[in-house]
């Protein structure tokens, strides 16, 4: 049965009945220590019987679920039949958007970075690259950018952006117009923070600038925001003089919490210097 376009609700529901339906079927009850009911299974998977007692629900309520009637199933709830059906997180990030709930926080451990995005930042140079996560950690780079930042010297719990810029002295005497270059990083990282409130990572970081560095503790309280980093930048490479480079942020499809950050030489006369100094 089609639902109208008009009543986005139904539709929704009917999309989770259609989901839950489907990802029952994937589960053997052997898996999750159930033994099987008695009787003919006419269908692969779990039973509604099963599954509802897997997850600590009624038959009943959980059958409303799959004939998409209204039930508003609460956060609880959905997150204890994500666990029965063995869902990942992908999908159960998925199951709570069809439910209408808020989406849980991505686990946010990269897992390390694989060896088709090495290669990717190595085929970038001269341009220096780097990839970072949601708290703007430093992941991986290449050899430009360790040449000019110098990342790999940061503390292993302080290899950060927002620390190089802002608690190291260096990064603000090489950037050409460092003011409004931190300015708009800090407001790019208080957006980064306000999309996740319950991310300890985040509150750490910032009670650790705070008391590290006054600049930063200063312009914290402007409360201002950024979305985007790109634009060009200029730093002073003795001997060669001034560099500027265009930043370009991507975000990586395959690991979403990593931005790829390239800084392209913006003239070949940039590019040469670069090369001298890198």
């Amino acid at each position: 049965m089609r639902t109208a376009v008009s009543d986005p609700a139904a539709a929704r529901r009917a999309e989770l009945a259609a989901f839950l339906r489907a990802r029952r079927a994937d589960v053997r009850p052997e898996v999750l220590g159930i033994d099987p009911l008695p009787g003919r299974r006419n269908t692969p998977g779990l039973r509604r019987e099963e599954l509802a007692a897997a997850a600590g629900v009624s038959v009943g309520w959980y059958t409303w679920l799959e004939q998409g009637r209204p039930a508003d199933p609460s956060p609880q709830v959905i997150d204890a039949l994500a666990r029965a059906l063995q869902l990942d997180p992908e999908s159960h990030r998925h199951l709570r958007r069809l439910a209408g709930l808020a989406v849980p926080e991505i686990n946010h451990m990269t897992n390390g970075v694989g060896p088709q995005l090495t290669r990717l930042l190595d085929t970038l140079e001269p341009a220096p690259a780097c990839l970072i996560d949601l708290h703007f950690d430093f992941v991986s780079w290449n050899r430009p950018f360790t040449t000019i930042w110098a990342p790999e010297a940061l503390p292993a719990d302080r290899c950060n952006l927002m620390w190089l810029y802002f608690a190291k002295d260096t990064a603000a005497c090489m950037s050409v117009g460092w003011e409004e270059r931190g300015r708009r990083l800090l407001g790019q990282f208080r957006a980064a923070a306000a999309e996740h409130p319950a991310d300890t990572r985040f509150a750490e970081l910032v009670d650790a600038l705070t008391n590290e560095s006054d600049r930063f503790a200063a312009r914290w309280a402007d409360n201002r925001v950024e979305k985007a980093l790109t634009g060009q930048i200029a730093i002073r490479r003795p001997p060669v003089g001034i560099i500027r480079l265009d930043v370009t942020e991507l975000t990586v499809a395959a690991q979403p919490s990593l931005t790829l950050c390239i800084q392209v030489p913006s003239r070949d006369t940039d590019k040469e210097k670069l090369r001298q100094v890198t």
